[in-house]
């Protein structure tokens, strides 16, 4: 039985979720908040923080601004799945497109799971009032981060260094039927 890239996909971010999601119950039931435990010394550890806002914890407009946050995520997160929707039924999307494309996405649900339902989950905030749970930190990047951050960042970099060549070639396509 042959599977679909669709499905290799469906299944490569439900895993790395997954992986986010287990990584951060954790953290959140086996540290205290603030804990730090040194895994390389002081060049990597586990610091158990919650962020309230976005990237490196910057916050705005205090719960309207949360509310407005997380349906910025839950859109861009719906968009990016249907881009990756439409681009996998195209023959000639190259699989480090998809694959970069899907890390992304699973990095960006990772932290909605967060927003959406922590708040209700470990009750202390309602509906789309969670904060993100971070936990990594090393000494060369400063901000405490989480695997779902890093799903994003790995993604993009490798999109920007190996798979750029997909996206002009897409830029000028477009221009060239225009």
């Amino acid at each position: 039985m042959k599977v679909s890239k669709g499905c290799k996909l469906i299944v490569l971010g439900v895993l790395l979720v997954v992986i986010d999601q287990i990584v951060k119950v954790l953290v959140k039931t086996n540290m205290t908040l603030g804990e730090v435990i040194p895994v390389f010394g002081d060049w990597f550890r586990l610091c158990f923080v919650e962020n309230e806002g976005m990237a490196f914890g910057m916050k705005f407009g205090g719960a309207v601004g949360k509310y407005i946050l997380t349906t910025f995520r839950i859109v861009l997160s719906v968009a990016i799945i249907w881009w990756l929707s439409k681009l996998v039924r195209k023959p000639d999307t190259p699989a480090g497109v998809l694959i970069g494309l899907t890390a992304i996405a699973a990095g960006a649900v990772g932290n909605l799971v967060d927003c959406l339902f922590y708040g209700l989950i470990w009750d202390y905030a309602p509906l789309m009032q969670g904060r993100v749970v971070d936990m990594f930190s090393a000494t060369f990047f400063p901000p405490v981060f989480n695997f779902a951050d890093s799903c994003v960042t790995v993604g993009a970099f490798y999109l920007i260094l190996f798979q750029w060549k997909y996206f002009s070639s897409e830029e000028k396509k477009n221009t060239e039927t225009k």
